[in-house]
């Protein structure tokens, strides 16, 4: 018995599988709360001034608030299919949840990335350029001398990294409890070598 349950099919035990769906609604709310908190307190500054959209708001804002929300839906199917085995319509929405799920929280740690690398990379400039103030420094950390700016600049470059990087390890985790989640419902449908051990598990 112990051996068989650390066959290919492991994952398909409805109590790890509830656990793996549990696990993407926590981190769809974490990822939902960080992109709402990086909106509040950096990017609206940013996109506000002068309506400008740099890249860093697409990447941080809009991708990590989709990807969270789905990652919620993944999980709740996969709780429910953990507690249905045998529908087989559970079976293809938990596949098709996650899969999407799986690679959209992947190019949502993409773009966190080059989100990062950008910021780093140009020492903040691309978060102040809502700025109207001629007196920007080449370093967003650096204090203005005026007060022409409507936000203050010392404290986005900083803040958004440091909500920028816990948001990417989050997608990252999403990706992958969605991949697992998708590799489940591939065992339930028989499909790929994984099924094949699993049906043997089950005779």
């Amino acid at each position: 018995m112990a051996g068989g349950r650390r066959g290919p099919g492991a994952l398909a035990e409805p109590r790890r599988l509830m656990r793996t769906g549990l696990g993407l609604i926590v981190l769809g709310h974490g990822s939902l709360v960080l992109g709402a908190i990086v909106h509040g307190s950096v990017l609206r500054h940013v996109a506000g001034a002068r309506r400008a959209v740099t890249p860093e708001y697409a990447a941080a804002n809009v991708v990590s608030v989709c990807s969270g929300l789905l990652s919620i839906a993944a999980g709740i199917v996969a709780i429910l299919v953990s507690h249905n085995l045998s529908r087989a319509a559970l079976h293809w929405a938990l596949l098709s949840v996650s899969l999407l799920n799986c690679l959209l929280s992947t190019a949502c740690s993409v773009g966190l990335a080059l989100a990062i690398a950008l910021t780093v990379h140009s020492r903040g400039t691309h978060l102040v350029r809502g700025c109207n103030s001629s007196a920007l420094p080449l370093d967003a950390r650096t204090a203005i001398a005026t007060n022409d700016c409507p936000f203050n600049t010392t404290r986005i470059y900083d803040t958004a990294l440091a909500l920028w990087i816990p948001s990417l390890l989050l997608a990252a985790a999403e990706a992958v409890l969605s991949g697992r989640s998708c590799l489940v419902a591939l065992v339930f449908q028989g499909i790929g070598p994984c099924a094949h051990g699993y049906g043997t598990q089950q005779v």
